[in-house]
């Protein structure tokens, strides 16, 4: 482990003048606090760390692809990556799961997986997260009957504040409340993953929906496809810019989506799209109807170029499906505000679980989330309005992205009917707060 020098670090993470051992994260707003960076090879070195960090007061956090876009992965004390652990994807074809290494990427779990003829029910958008960090935080892929990332795991190993290896299952009395974790109860080192057969998907790209139509009646777009995203700069307000439809090959909708659609007035496009407007779609997966890979069609981008624009940041809110179109169009009432600031709006569906900090606890939920343009202090000062335009509709922030972390302190314990739960099992796992940081405090847990 090697120390840092000094340096002061805002808690908005807008950077600092010198960078610590951990350097920034993926999009570069945040530079970590950490003074010391470890890279074990093995549990076992794992443990060590985490006993002599408890030991010494210090806090101990996990880093793995560096997606986040706040604080929640960081710490004044040590940052463990992940990466360094043994990597492997174990698949037991009998239960249909397969054991794969924290650290790595879905992409690679994915490549690994199809090389055996099997999948994943559904991938996030971005194929180069890592999977203990997209489940801990609640990352999520589109589907109306899809649960998020985190329902996938069917049983996850992590090293506790002691040192040792917990191992929990589904259907364990503490399962549902360490998935969805953030960081708080140890370091986790492996997870299973449900899996099933290989199929392929067609990605078809419709453009320019009337946005009425589509609050008229949202169940019915999203329900048009396997996995769906909608997106729109709110530039113009009443326009839907893009429908993404994902429709996996084994299965069929209710509808074809080319007549439902055609009733709009709306047509599918013509040549390869981007989700950013003039942004070349090179680097995005297959469109046009062609069939292929799960793995190739599912996300949005290619997993060996940078994804989506790169330079950005990033904030999601869910609510309720119910109360989604009413949502939307409160979102939309805020066009004037949000259109200078944004390079795009998604709006994608998740189905219900009942992980206790899962964003879609009790209830499928309508994700909208907002790629920014790189102006953290203009975004920041924008999400107390745009959260409280949301708040009526019980939104819940995506706990990777930025968020107003004073507002969603007030509102978060009384949106989680399993959130004392969850401060009870972390207290009884970690009684030191070996794993707290500072957001986790800030916001209660």
């Amino acid at each position: 482990m090697t120390e840092r020098n000094p340096a002061e670090h805002d808690p908005a993470g807008l950077g600092v003048a010198g960078l610590g051992p951990a350097g920034r994260n993926w999009a570069g707003n945040l530079a970590y606090g950490a003074a010391r960076l470890a890279r074990p090879t093995s549990v076992d070195e794992l443990a060590e760390l985490v006993v002599a960090a408890g030991r010494g007061s210090a806090c101990v956090r996990a880093l793995g692809s560096r997606h986040s876009f706040n604080r929640i992965a960081d710490t004044d004390g040590l940052l463990v990556e992940t990466s360094g652990l043994p990597t492997h994807v174990e698949i037991d074809a009998e239960a249909r799961t397969a054991r794969v290494s924290a650290g790595l990427r879905y992409g690679e779990v994915a490549e690994a997986l199809e090389r055996e003829g099997w999948a994943l029910a559904n991938l996030a958008s971005l194929p180069h997260i890592s999977v203990a960090g997209a489940v801990a935080t609640g990352t999520h892929g589109s589907g109306d009957a899809i649960g998020s990332l985190a329902t996938q795991v069917a049983a996850l190993e992590l090293v506790t504040a002691d040192g040792s290896l917990l191992r929990l299952r589904r259907g364990d009395p503490d399962f549902d409340g360490a998935v969805v974790a953030l960081g708080a109860l140890g370091i986790v080192t492996a997870l299973e993953l449900d899996i099933e057969p290989n199929y392929e998907v067609a990605q078809t790209v419709f453009e320019r929906l009337p946005l009425e139509a589509v609050l008229a009646d949202l169940d019915a777009v999203t329900g048009l496809a396997t996995s769906t995203s909608l997106f729109t700069t709110w530039r113009e307000p009443d326009v839907v810019d893009q429908l993404w439809l994902k429709q996996r090959t084994d299965a069929a909708t209710s509808a074809p989506p080319r007549d439902v659609l055609a009733q709009m007035g709306v047509r599918p496009a013509t040549a390869k799209r981007h989700p950013l407007p003039g942004v070349s779609a090179e680097h995005c997966t297959d469109q046009l109807g062609v069939p292929g890979a799960w793995f190739e069609r599912l996300p949005h981008f290619k997993l060996g170029f940078t994804p989506s624009n790169g330079d950005e940041l990033q904030s999601e809110f869910l609510v309720p499906r119910e109360r989604a179109a009413d949502a939307i169009a409160a979102v939309r009432g805020l066009a004037d505000s949000i259109a200078p600031l944004l390079q795009v709006t998604e709006i994608r569906t998740v189905a219900a679980d009942a992980l206790w900090l899962s964003s879609s606890y009790g209830g499928g939920t309508v994700g909208i989330h907002f790629t920014w343009l790189p102006d953290q202090p203009a975004v920041e000062a924008l999400l107390p309005t745009l959260q409280a335009a949301l708040d009526p509709f019980d939104a819940r922030p995506h706990w990777g992205k930025l968020f107003d972390v004073g507002f969603a302190a007030q509102r978060m314990p009384q949106r989680y009917a399993r959130w004392d739960d969850f401060r009870s099992l972390a207290a009884r796992l970690d009684p030191d707060r070996v794993f707290g940081n500072g957001l986790l405090e800030r916001i209660g847990l």
